[in-house]
């Protein structure tokens, strides 16, 4: 399966080092099964750091049979749950188990909790909206994938083969 990373610079060595945390998922190297997705987080990437706009192609041999995988197959109460936890820059191992601060899952795949679903979340985490509401307020929107590798382990399923024209 071919997968997408966005950035300013092409990517050949992935280095979880230089991931940011507190991403959706956690900690990890995100990418995407959509060419025109990744671009877009090259041109936001170029808009905040410089540079140009590359997308570098991966392909993943799925084989994830001694990995530990997470997968939402779409947006759900357990997934926004999960996005939250992951973002929260006050995480504690007692606020909740339901994280990947710690790269407990080598990969996890799921929708995108993109712009569309920022001013959802706020409203959720600053007590406005419950969380049905923000489940449903999930439904209608348009979402892409990611899928976020977090461990050395998972990172030798992806070779890299160039940069998307």
């Amino acid at each position: 399966m071919k997968l997408f990373h966005g950035s300013n610079t092409e990517i050949v060595k992935i280095d979880l080092r230089l991931c940011k945390p507190y991403k959706d998922f956690g900690k990890g190297f995100y990418l995407t099964t959509l060419p025109n997705q990744a671009q877009r987080m090259a041109a936001r990437t170029v808009r905040i750091f410089g540079g140009e706009p590359v997308v570098s192609v991966f392909d993943f041999d799925g084989n994830t049979d001694k990995l530990l995988v997470k997968h939402y197959p779409k947006p759900s109460e357990t997934w926004a749950r999960f996005v939250i936890n992951n973002r929260n820059r006050n995480y504690t191992e007692f606020s909740s188990p339901d994280c990947n601060h710690d790269a407990k899952y080598d990969i996890v795949i799921g929708p995108v909790a993109n712009d569309d679903l920022a001013l959802l979340f706020r409203q959720f985490e600053n007590g406005y909206i419950t969380l049905d509401a923000l489940t449903n307020g999930m439904i209608y929107k348009q979402l892409t994938d990611q899928y976020s590798f977090h461990t050395e382990r998972a990172l030798a399923l992806l070779k890299h083969e160039g940069v998307y024209k």
